[in-house]
């Protein structure tokens, strides 16, 4: 099972900013999703890419601190629990200049068959990949 972290390195841009000088909500969830899509891209074999796509049936987002313009963030994701079509994924936002935990998510995402567009079972491997036991 691979139970450990994956992380991605972001830079808060101008664009990322809202009316009150932070990064707007959105651009967590952004994050959230781009270190899990580059960690199946990573570790999914290409077969099972080429068969599967994933989709969000529920995220869950707890902000603990603002990022600001030009702060640079590692967004770290790990695998949690699944059962047949609910794969629970963990994620952390963290500052790099002082490592504070800036917001922690729960996302629940549910494995597509590319060419029905309906929810499909997993091959063993990709559940051994992509979750860990209860």
């Amino acid at each position: 099972m691979s139970t450990e972290r994956f992380s991605i390195t972001v830079e808060v841009q101008p664009k990322d900013i809202d009316v009150q000088g932070h990064v707007n909500n959105i651009v967590y969830l952004h994050w959230v999703q781009e270190a899990a899509i580059a960690h199946w891209s990573t570790i999914a074999p290409q077969h099972e890419q080429e068969k599967l796509i994933w989709v969000v049936r529920r995220h869950e987002i707890d902000y603990k601190k603002p990022a600001m313009d030009g702060d640079t963030i590692t967004v770290q994701t790990w695998i949690g629990t699944a059962s047949r079509l609910a794969f629970d994924r963990h994620t952390e936002m963290i500052r790099a200049s002082d490592g504070r935990i800036l917001a922690l998510a729960r996302t629940v995402w549910c494995p597509i068959d590319r060419k029905s567009g309906r929810p499909t079972d997993v091959s063993p491997e990709i559940r051994s990949l992509f979750s860990v036991s209860p």
